[in-house]
């Protein structure tokens, strides 16, 4: 049975590109046959790296069946997984992000969580000597999720193991890691074409505090002022959304590569009290900026409060 690798729902660059770089690994090292998948459309940064290394974009889907051998890479969340994961073969999981709970694996399985800021960082530690053996394409599948996830090495996730190896990557790709960065980011700013609805849940999660369920979305963009454009009809879409999703509030930061500082929706007097108790921000009006806010995962889930 072919081995199914996937990474999270609303796959961002790393939930992209990780699963074709393991499923690489797994079919042509190990010579175990998988395939790369995807639990939805890959965002507009992810679509332009699967063109720029023609690479092609994995099938989505929706759901998996019970007994499929499954790889979960760049989550461990249940609920960024298919509703029948409970029932597949999991055979692996690859991560950077905290330990959630709530997975249940029929066997004894392989777990890597590592305080990364990229999955492909731990991958390529993992292949050892092997990873000399990639093609130039999946280099640049590695190349462009850790420049996508360390924001050009801006987050404060950034290791000096993931740097190390974006730098030794483009050198061996010949690629200007500013420039390249700067193509990308562009591509992830251009959501021109998007509802606002398609905005919200682009790069988002699910996170509970203090019995409130909150969406938290993130648009990174080196073109803030084309998100907040539309902060009205953003601010105006949250409560279908949120309905639809099956949570309260919906947390939208539109956060500034280029300045390092995120602007948080405010829409009402939950997310108000939200922005001052996480981040000792003083709101007045429908947003508030807050400086040096770059990463979800280190600075905006583990400082919610309510």
């Amino acid at each position: 049975m072919t081995i199914k690798v996937f990474g999270h729902m609303a796959p961002d660059t790393d939930s992209t590109g990780a699963p074709l770089i393991w499923a690489w690994y797994l079919s042509e090292i190990k010579g175990t046959p998988a395939e790369a998948k995807l639990l939805g459309e890959p965002n507009t940064e992810a679509a332009f790296v699967l063109e720029r290394w023609s690479l092609d974009k994995p099938e989505i889907i929706a759901d998996v069946a019970a007994g499929d051998k499954v790889v979960i890479v760049d989550t461990n969340n249940p609920a960024e997984l298919p509703a029948g994961i409970g029932g597949a073969d999991i055979l692996e999981i690859i991560d950077h992000h905290k330990l959630v709970g709530g997975l249940e694996t029929s066997g004894p399985i392989n777990i890597t969580v590592r305080p990364v800021a990229c999955t492909v960082t731990i991958m390529h530690d993992l292949m050892g000597d092997a990873a000399a053996k990639m093609p130039e394409n999946i280099k640049g599948a590695m190349l462009s999720c850790i420049l996508s996830d360390t924001l050009e090495f801006r987050s404060p996730t950034t290791t000096d193991t993931d740097k190390a190896l974006a730098q030794s990557l483009a050198t061996d790709l010949g690629v200007d890691i500013s420039a390249y960065s700067a193509e990308m980011f562009a591509a992830k700013s251009d959501v021109s074409a998007f509802s606002d609805a398609e905005l919200i849940r682009m790069d988002s999660k699910k996170y509970e505090v203090g019995g409130t369920n909150f969406r938290v979305s993130v648009l990174e963009t080196t073109a803030p002022e084309i998100p907040l454009g539309r902060k009205a009809s953003l601010i105006a879409s949250m409560p279908e959304v949120a309905k639809e999703d099956g949570v309260d509030e919906v947390l939208l930061f539109v956060v500034d590569i280029i300045k390092e500082e995120a602007t948080l929706l405010v829409p009402n007097d939950t997310v108000k009290a939200v922005a001052e108790k996480s981040f000792g921000a003083t709101v007045s009006g429908d947003s508030v900026v807050l400086p040096g806010i770059m990463s979800r995962k280190k600075q905006i889930i583990p400082n919610l409060a309510l």
